[in-house]
């Protein structure tokens, strides 16, 4: 028995050993195919086994494995599945680095273009606070928003005016407007050149045609001469695809939403040649009444690759279209006629008219050429150009009427909607059917532009831890603004009269000047189509009729070091910048050019990180910024005049942070400083009631703007996000950002109305005053859970406090907190020969509880305040209190619940 024991114990040995010595270990990593960044939490598996691991941080992983051969099945929420096969030989199997695509995106596998131009965080390795949002995420959780809602759960970001209509939301990144945070599309600059603010709806298509967004909360890695004062957001497109394919979509949604897309791809010839289209329309009704709209999008990429150092690629984009708009109202007006009220329209003979119709369409083309120098050296380069034609409708003259109704909320009656049956019968009984001053008519402001430029950047890599770049931004641009006649509802012309200016370019004795007058009788189209082709002419423009030019040239430079624990590097840029200004109406002939005008900026910023352990990492980053102010900074009260108050804006930014990286966790917590001074604010809100600012008189509706110079800002805050990965199915993401934004000292206000005529000039205090128009303080959670093979369900919850009126004041008014949850479920059907093509549906639910909140405010009336005067009963003493709130404020509520339905195929 002894012996038999002894047997089995030795055998058992001798297999164990086997067993262990036969054994292999298989290596490799996971890399996204879309932004070539490694893919932490994949999921890695023998087929046919229970063989499997994931991914650590840096998207690499280790197998052991008895199998001589087989083949590993990569998984990641949201990506293609991937088949790798492998054979084992020795003790370690590398099987390299695995590509994987996200599913279900437009334009897949392509060509990316201009990499030394798009200034995406991956090319510089000091950290920075970046979110980026990829494509499947864009398309599945955009519906029929602005692409501003694929960036609602990205920390510091705060979007509102959505309720104005189609295209009218807006963005604030760490407390600072859209024109003081720089926005690119594939490495050129697409602020306004005037005025440095974003319109969207001219990007109806972005969320059609970007391969990813990233978003640099403050300094950024670009390396233009761009003031990142809030951050910087690129928007990288798809380029020509790389295989032959294409999907069709159609999408529905309430509000009678509806749109269709289709896309064809050549795929890459043998001779390195292929192209890319895509088209799609829309049209929908509007959340709120009267904010109807239409559009297209198209996207054409020709893209060359004659050989591996050359790379070209030409596209061009557009996405023309009209919205009718809403305006804030006073939130009594609201309670009395509903939160979807607007009184921006009415009805002719039963047909619909809105008053407030946005048009524009702007092509933009880009050519990228990616030159491949040596194995060391690179250069990227775009020429861009774009073209702009279109601008916004409203009234013209002071005979408009309105419809009174009684507001159930307040008791009284109150003008509602437009009256173009009463507007028509009074201009029809005009004695010569010429319009005046005492007439209506609805007008079109028109802002067309021309800009063309060049952005250059050079890369040499001077040896395995030190790199260079340097290159530069040149640009041009030619605006032209006037107001043509769009509708005379009746009239058959327009006269008016005004005196001409001289070099003191105001009027200070009328009777001395010379005058003009002039009578229009040609009416235009306000289809976007049609309006980019048909310009008015000369002797057909009223109100006003002046154009400039802007020229912008700079240089930048960037040096970085790197090694496996530590990085540095220090940027830095000039630019000179020159405006002149042309005005063909209110001036004599002599004096219609103003004098040229050139300022200089500069910024430099430095930074560092340091990894001082496997999965810790901290950075500090600092950077100064001398800004030249805009053009409608420089020359006062929109006349050739030269504002002698201009100087160049400066910014201070400090930041730094900790980032943690582990197999199934990542998290990083970023604190900032940003000190912002010798700026101009401009801010408008409609009148709510007739009345007078200074001396003169203002009707309710019109339009007034308030310009502040001199404001200085300071924003401090903390921003923590993290990505957590428990299995292969399940993706949490989490954000919180608290911030004090405050104004330091005093500022100096005007009014001016719609036309542009200052009202009144006044000293605000400001000191102390919150910083409004965003959440200084917001938290977010969102998870994704695909509970069997392509079906999945997400979720995210967000929460705004702290939230401030979007106006300057010293007291400002505080809203009330809210809470969103949005929701999604997306399902993919494999179809087709060989499961090659797919059907995808996604449905989405935003504000699933129909949460009813006021998104923003632009007026700061406290509850005590007396509603109509200095004397009688106040607001609080009223009972007209609405969440704390006095109810004559203006503002938007946010939208209530609103769902979409897309289905799409993949082919």
């Amino acid at each position: 028995m002894k012996i038999f024991k002894n047997v089995l114990l030795y055998g058992f040995l001798f297999l164990s050993t086997i067993t262990v010595f036969s054994q292999s270990k298989i290596t490799g990593g996971v890399m996204d195919g879309e932004l070539n960044q490694p893919l932490a939490g994949a999921s890695v598996v023998i087929k046919g086994t229970t063989t499997g691991t994931s991914t650590d941080f840096d998207g690499k992983f280790v197998l052991t494995t008895t199998e001589k051969a087989g083949e590993l099945v990569i998984t990641y929420l949201g990506f293609e599945t991937k088949t790798v096969s492998f054979t084992t030989s020795g003790d370690v199997t590398n099987v390299g680095s695995i590509v994987i695509s996200p599913e279900s995106g437009q334009l897949e596998d392509v060509v990316i273009v201009g990499k030394g131009i798009i200034d995406v965080a991956k090319e510089r390795k000091t950290p920075i606070a970046v979110s980026t949002i990829k494509a499947v995420e864009i398309q599945s959780k955009v519906g029929t928003a602005d692409v501003t809602q694929a960036m609602v759960n990205t920390p510091s970001v705060y979007v509102a005016g959505q309720s104005g209509g189609y295209g009218d939301s807006r963005i604030t990144v760490r407390g600072f407007q859209q024109d003081n945070t720089a926005f690119l599309l594939n490495g050129q600059p697409i602020n306004g050149m005037e005025d440095g603010k974003m319109y969207w709806s001219n990007w109806s298509g972005m969320s059609d045609i970007a391969n990813f967004i990233q978003v640099q909360r403050g300094l950024g890695s670009s390396k233009l001469a761009i003031s990142s004062v809030g951050g910087t957001v690129n928007f990288v497109t798809k380029a020509t695809d790389k295989k032959e394919g294409g999907f069709a979509s159609m999408g529905v949604a309430n509000s009678d939403y509806f749109k269709t897309t289709a896309a064809y791809n050549t795929g890459m010839s043998a001779k390195g040649f292929g192209m890319s289209i895509m088209m799609s329309h829309w049209q929908g009704d509007g959340y709120n009444q009267g904010t109807r709209g239409e559009g297209q999008n198209y996207f054409i990429s020709f893209g060359y690759k004659p050989n591996d150092r050359h790379n070209f690629n030409f596209l061009i984009t557009g996405a023309p279209q009209s919205h009718d708009q809403n305006f804030t109202k006073k939130i009594s007006d609201y309670l009395g006629f509903g939160r979807k009220y607007n009184n921006n329209y009415g009805y002719l003979n039963g047909k619909y008219i809105s008053e407030r119709t946005n048009f524009y369409h702007k092509p933009v083309a880009n050519l990228n050429w990616d030159f491949n120098i040596n194995s060391t050296t690179s250069l990227s380069t775009v020429l861009y150009a774009s073209w702009g034609r279109g601008g916004g409708t409203g009234n013209y003259g002071g005979g408009k009427r309105s419809v009174s109704q009684l507001n159930p909320y307040t008791g009284a009656n109150q003008n509602t909607y437009i009256d173009f049956n009463q507007i028509y019968a009074n201009n029809s009984a005009d004695a010569d059917g010429i319009g005046t001053g005492s007439n209506y008519a609805i007008r079109a402001s028109m802002n067309n532009h021309a800009w063309y430029g060049i952005v250059s950047n050079f890369k040499k890599e001077l040896n395995d831890n030190l790199n260079l770049n340097f290159g530069l931004d040149l640009r041009t641009y030619k605006g032209d603004h006037y107001r043509q006649i769009v509708n005379y509802l009746g009239l058959n012309g327009w006269s008016e009269s005004r005196f001409l200016r001289d070099n003191n370019h105001v009027i200070p004795n009328p009777n001395t000047l010379p005058s003009a007058t002039n009578t229009v009788n040609e009416s235009y189209n306000i289809d976007p189509w049609n309006a980019f082709f048909n310009t008015a002419a000369d002797n057909q423009k009223v109100d006003y009729d002046y154009s400039e030019t802007i020229s912008y040239g700079g240089v930048f430079g960037q040096v970085e070091y790197s090694n496996d624990n530590f990085s540095a590097f220090f940027q830095g840029a000039i630019s000179n910048q020159s405006h002149q200004r042309f005005d063909y109406y209110d001036y004599q002939d002599e004096f219609q050019d103003s004098e040229k005008v050139s300022n200089v900026g500069y910024n430099v910023k430095g930074g560092a990180a340091y990894n001082f352990a496997e999965k810790h990492s901290v950075y500090a980053n600092g950077g100064y910024y001398s800004r030249q102010p805009y053009h409608d900074n420089i020359f006062l009260n929109f006349t050739n005049q030269v504002n002698p108050l201009t100087e160049n804006e400066k910014v201070l930014g400090l930041e730094a942070g900790y980032t943690f990286k582990s197999k199934m966790f990542s998290g990083s917590l970023n604190a900032y400083r940003t000190t912002w001074e010798d700026r101009v604010v401009t801010t408008s809100a409609v009148q709510a009631t007739n009345g007078t600012i200074g001396t003169t008189p203002v009707l309710a509706g019109d339009v007034i703007f308030t310009s502040n110079q001199g404001v200085k800002q300071v924003h401090t805050g903390l921003e923590l996000d993290f990505v957590f990965k428990p299995t292969s199915n399940i993706d949490v993401k989490g954000f919180a950002s608290m911030g004090n934004w405050e104004y330091v000292d005093k500022a100096i206000s005007t009014k001016y109305d719609e036309s542009l005529n200052p009202l009144l000039v006044a000293e605000t205090d400001l000191d102390g005053g919150k910083v409004g128009d965003a959440a200084q303080t917001t938290w977010g959670l969102g998870a994704k859970y695909e509970f069997i093979k392509n079906f999945s369900i997400d979720a995210d919850w967000r929460n705004y406090d702290k939230l401030y009126a979007n106006v300057a004041a010293k007291d400002n008014l505080e809203l009330p907190s809210y809470d969103l949850v949005d929701a999604g479920i997306s399902y993919k059907m494999l179809v087709g020969k060989d499961k090659q093509n797919s059907v995808n549906f996604r449905f989405n639910m935003n504000n699933v509880f129909d949460e009813v909140y006021l998104s923003e405010l632009t007026s700061n009336i406290k509850t005590d305040a007396f509603i109509s005067g200095t004397s009688g009963p106040t607001y609080q003493s009223a009972g007209r209190v609405y969440k704390g709130i006095a109810d004559g404020n203006q503002g938007y509520f946010g939208f209530g619940r609103t769902w979409n339905f897309t289905i799409r195929y993949n082919f």
